[in-house]
């Protein structure tokens, strides 16, 4: 589906919602899709849209939960394989993400990680079971996490756009040419075999082609 506006995306969320199977634990909300799709403006508007009607949305950013630099760098695997496998404790946040969701769990303790400092802080997030859970973020899909969700919505963002946005984007990475080189050996590599091995495109409920706000 394309040109949809966010209105429209809050709409469908909270009309699934309205009709979930279970009312015991939150209703969990996955906005997936690879780098420089628009996933972080997105979820933004639709928690401000919800909150014209008075519903209850926790945010969880993926890319918060990351482990130290000395787990997912300089490991002896290729660098697209630290990025898709180890940039991400994945059955620690299978246990302590989404199982406990899914139990209904008043609190989430989950790790963030400080970029600056390279640490990883627990924290708790409060979670009422009329809550709906917006989790955004890359790979989302892999098959650890997908059946977790009860709704799935991937921005299809054209390749060419994402690109040129990362690499304006992304400084902390260095100069442009350093920017690119990075991509080409990490993160291109990394989104390309996540495409093949799970098909989050044919999977997802709603595929957004473009943001029309």
């Amino acid at each position: 589906m394309s040109l949809m506006p966010y209105k429209e995306i809050t709409k469908r969320i909270l009309s699934q919602y309205s009709s979930r199977t279970s009312e015991k634990r939150p209703y969990i909300v996955a906005i997936d899709g690879l780098s420089g799709a628009g996933k972080t403006t997105l979820i933004k508007s639709i928690e401000n849209e919800m909150s014209n009607y008075d519903q209850n949305a926790v945010i969880i950013h993926i890319d918060d939960h990351i482990v130290k630099r000395n787990k997912r760098y300089n490991t002896g695997h290729a660098e697209w394989y630290e990025y898709y496998y180890l940039q991400w404790d994945v059955e620690m946040l299978a246990t302590h993400l989404f199982k406990i969701l899914h139990n209904n769990s008043l609190d989430l303790a989950l790790p963030f990680y400080n970029h600056s400092t390279d640490s990883v802080t627990t924290r708790v997030i409060p979670v009422a079971t009329n809550t709906i859970v917006l989790i955004e973020g890359i790979f989302l899909q892999r098959k650890e996490w997908k059946d977790f969700y009860d709704y799935i919505i991937f921005l299809d963002c054209p390749r060419e756009i994402r690109y040129s946005r990362v690499l304006d984007r992304d400084t902390y990475l260095g100069d442009y040419e350093e920017r690119l080189n990075k991509y080409k050996k990490r993160y291109w590599p990394g989104e390309d075999y996540y495409i093949e091995a799970e098909n989050p495109i044919g999977n997802a409920a709603i595929v957004i082609k473009n943001l029309n706000n």
